[in-house]
């Protein structure tokens, strides 16, 4: 057992006091007094504001159903493709071709580079046969980058990340069941990027038929075994089991966007104007719009990022590793020489495989 003395420093004479392994808290009362360890939580705090963070999220759904105008409202920032190019004219693509848009947004001093990957074509098609194949291979894509970032001998002092952090997948309001597309997109994404299901434009359904297609959702994505988070295996401690219960009680969250203000009871909202009233985005007895930002950015934001490193980008490594050591634990064995000396051999003929680990160059 580690053990040490301690000494009183008002009285030299004084015998000493046994002190074991059990910490030292630190208070005026206390023989050391006052540390400042908690100092270093300003240190991190004045970093982090002066390098600023980024954020990469992906929105995936049908043309139609608001991703563009959701992700302004979100954001408060005009950071879609739709609203940041002059006279968009909506053209429905043949295939699926992703487009990024990155911007920087400042509040209060911290810097954040949001970057949306917006899918134009997905789910337009009569044969949608394979059409998330693209977004999958852009997400390997990215977490190829940055391994190649990770293995050069003199790398980067701050790697850039562009690694997808959340995916937003948009569910068209029916009001049945998933769809095979939808079953088959989240079935394959859901094992490299955090999905999180929302149903777009909920303000077409009443009350009764919202609840009642959620419990299908949720029926279909427990039937199917999709992930989609936050993932229970993922709750690091009792407090966060508690808080990620509420989220998940509440997937998929039944979402409006709108990028207007309305004047409602003498104060300013964001809503959309009906021949019945005013559906505030923000209200909660209206929809799920603040739950949505809450996952997204005032609660889940890091821990989306920890997650898309620690866990999606760590499977991602660790198989292609083992990749790279088979072939080139192949090539080696390829060139070794056999016990009498020769190199192995291809056959009778005793021609080298030289040619075959060429190949494999």
């Amino acid at each position: 057992m580690a053990q040490f003395w301690q000494y009183c420093s008002s009285r030299s004479s004084c015998s000493p006091c046994f002190v074991g392994e059990k910490s030292i808290r630190s208070s005026g009362r206390d023989l050391f007094g006052y540390v400042g360890i908690e100092a270093v939580l300003d240190q991190m705090r004045r970093k982090t504001m002066k390098a600023g963070f980024e954020f990469n999220i992906m929105v995936v759904g049908q043309s139609g159903l608001g991703k563009s105008t959701l992700v302004n409202t979100l954001f408060k920032s005009k950071v879609s493709r739709k609203s940041c190019t002059p006279n968009y004219e909506e053209k429905i693509s043949k295939t699926v071709k992703l487009q990024s848009v990155s911007h920087v947004i400042e509040e209060k001093g911290v810097k954040m580079k949001l970057t949306v990957i917006d899918t134009p074509g997905f789910g337009d098609q009569i044969n949608n046969e394979n059409c998330w194949e693209p977004i999958v291979n852009y997400v390997n894509e990215q977490y190829e980058r940055y391994l190649k970032e990770e293995l050069y001998v003199n790398r980067k002092r701050r790697i850039p990340d562009t690694r997808v952090h959340c995916c937003v997948y948009f569910l068209p309001a029916t009001g049945h069941w998933l769809r095979p597309i939808d079953v088959e997109f989240m079935k394959r994404l859901g094992k490299i990027v955090s999905i999180v299901p929302v149903i777009a434009k909920a303000d077409t359904l009443t009350m009764e038929e919202r609840q009642e297609f959620k419990q299908r959702i949720r029926h279909d994505l427990k039937a199917n075994g999709i992930r989609v988070y936050p993932q229970t295996e993922y709750d690091e401690d009792p407090e966060d089991r508690i808080l990620n219960d509420k989220i998940r009680e509440n997937i998929p969250f039944a979402v409006v966007g709108t990028d207007k203000e309305h004047q409602v009871n003498g104060n300013k909202v964001l809503g959309r104007k009906t021949k019945w009233g005013i559906i505030e985005v923000e209200n909660m007895a209206h929809c799920e719009f603040a739950n949505l930002r809450d996952l997204l950015i005032r609660s889940h934001l890091q821990d989306l990022k920890d997650v898309t490193h620690n866990i999606h980008y760590e499977t991602f490594r660790v198989r292609r590793l083992n990749e790279s050591n088979l072939t080139v634990h192949g090539l080696a064995l390829s060139c070794f020489p056999m016990e009498n000396g020769t190199n192995r051999t291809n056959g009778t003929n005793g021609t080298s495989d030289r040619s075959d680990s060429e190949s494999h160059l």
